[in-house]
């Protein structure tokens, strides 16, 4: 079965002010969730691995599946959308989502994704059975890739169901392949990328365009101006929808968009002028976020 995939130019949108008017035009190709039936995960065989390169403007449609997914870019950033929030997938950062969660996968560049299909057992949420009672594997979360949970994604098959059976020998390599990745998995420190998003329609077209042009409404007045509400209005939809402020919420779209910017190659420097800040103001908003260093944050020490 091949994936179905189309053209669509976006509908007509105002561009922000300071956006790209080049984002406006951009034409996006949509896919649909990419023949998940022919790696179907099993309790002989727990995690699937699939390889796809991607070009970048493609949008994955939304869809969801019965076992829980590790998304992981090798190369290329990634934006991952579930309901309720927008997530920041770089390289050497996975995605965990749990079982039944709808999402869909946005590609602002071309993109090696890997991406594992993980058994789930009835009533199992998580890497494996004693990991179901933790609430920390029931939403989507992204983790720190290491050295050898890649080494380990990357060694697993990725043929798809309906070629040549594997033979025992290499069954067996692969369970323990997957048992040692499970356990990796379980140790991954979590990395708070992700942007809340709400549900109210006007709002939630309104932060959209903050997340594709963080720089276009640094204040609440000018977020207020854009949207035609008042700002003491949009205040309490942000309280009511989101629990934060504004100004909290601008400053995890703006985390996420270092973290994409930190992918592309950018040095700590240029990453803050080009999200509006000093070097010492955006290495001490960080540290005053995360409790990490920018380059811990932006996972460019060496591992």
């Amino acid at each position: 079965m091949t994936s179905a995939v189309t053209a669509t130019p976006p509908p007509p949108a105002r561009a922000a002010a300071g956006g790209d008017a080049a984002s406006a035009r951009r034409a996006w190709l949509y896919v649909d969730s990419l023949t998940p039936h022919l790696f179907v995960p099993t309790a002989d065989r727990p995690v699937r691995a699939k390889l796809r390169e991607l070009s970048g403007d493609t949008q994955v449609l939304p869809h969801q599946h019965a076992w829980a997914q590790l998304a992981i870019s090798v190369t290329g950033t990634v934006h991952l959308r579930v309901p309720s929030a927008t997530f920041v997938v770089p390289p050497r950062r996975a995605l965990w989502i749990p079982p039944g969660v709808e999402h869909a996968v946005t590609l602002v560049e071309t993109a090696e994704l890997r991406t594992l299909y993980i058994y789930q057992a009835e009533g199992q949420c998580g890497p494996g059975p004693g990991d179901s009672a933790s609430n920390l594997w029931r939403r989507c979360r992204v983790l720190e890739v290491s050295e050898l949970m890649r080494a380990l994604v990357c060694d697993l098959p990725t043929e798809p169901d309906g070629g040549p059976a594997p033979s025992a020998g290499q069954l067996a390599r692969e369970r323990h392949v997957s048992a040692l990745l499970l356990d990796e998995l379980r140790q991954a420190t979590q990395l708070d990328l992700r942007v809340d998003m709400p549900r109210d329609k006007r709002l939630h077209s309104l932060c959209q365009a903050v997340l594709d042009d963080p720089l276009a409404h640094d204040s609440l007045q000018a977020f207020a101006h854009n949207s035609g509400a008042s700002p003491r209005t949009i205040a309490r939809l942000f309280r009511q929808e989101l629990g934060c402020t504004y100004l909290q919420w601008r400053q995890q779209v703006i985390l996420a968009k270092a973290v994409e910017l930190g992918a592309s190659g950018l040095a700590i420097g240029q990453i803050a002028a080009e999200l509006g800040y000093t070097p010492s103001a955006f290495s001490a908003m960080v540290q005053r976020a995360c409790g990490l260093s920018p380059v811990r944050f932006l996972g460019m020490q060496t591992r």
